[in-house]
């Protein structure tokens, strides 16, 4: 119960406010529930969640080529000091290259190279996207940067399992000539292939 001068909590049974001296009736102690209470929009369901609006395909694509560049980057890095291990750059400077014999020896470390860069680039993404998808900040770097997020259907932060899930479904979208990424621009809920399998949508941040 509530003072009607102050606005202050009374204690039940009191016959004065303590804060400001107002002698308070029983009749006119007040519940804010009661006096402040708005009523509820026509057609309005609490129980239904209220969903940010789908994100569009081309600030989809823009975030994914910030995630791009961002990952290249140590990708390339991690080629280099890979070739430069296994003896690439060596072969390279002491090779003829007019000798098909150097070439091969400078393919094979080479080809070395780029495999582990692969592994390495593979989990890299995985650690990258699944993390911090699942994070609270619900997007990669690039979809922070065009104000993008990722949730489950209802509009809830996705566990990291789920982000996973995601990630390894996008190698089904890219064995579909990118038509599965294209999906996001005309599907319903602008869910790409990869979002239908895991269930996610990519919404843009309130």
């Amino acid at each position: 119960m509530f003072c009607t001068r102050c606005g202050l909590k009374v204690e039940a049974g009191s016959g004065f406010c303590k804060s400001c001296g107002q002698e308070i009736p029983a009749s006119t102690l007040v519940a804010p529930s009661a006096t402040n209470a708005q009523p509820a929009p026509s057609g309005f369901d609490a129980s239904v969640p209220t969903l940010r609006a789908y994100a569009e395909f081309w600030p989809r694509a823009a975030a994914y080529l910030i995630d791009g560049i961002i990952l290249g980057i140590p990708f390339g890095m991690v080629v280099l000091v890979l070739i430069f291990l296994l003896g690439g750059f060596g072969v390279m400077l002491r090779s003829n290259s007019a000798d098909p014999r150097a070439a091969a020896a400078f393919a094979a470390p080479l080809f070395l190279s780029f495999l582990f860069g692969m592994i390495f680039f593979v989990g890299l993404q995985w650690l990258y996207f699944a993390g911090m998808e699942s994070s609270e900040h619900q997007g990669t770097l690039g979809k922070m940067a065009l104000g993008l997020i990722v949730t489950d259907i209802n509009d809830q932060r996705i566990s990291f399992a789920r982000a996973t899930g995601r990630f390894f479904a996008k190698i089904i979208t890219n064995y579909t000539f990118l038509i599965g990424y294209i999906m996001a621009g005309f599907t319903e809920k602008k869910q790409a292939l990869h979002d239908m399998i895991a269930s996610t949508l990519v919404l843009r941040r309130i």
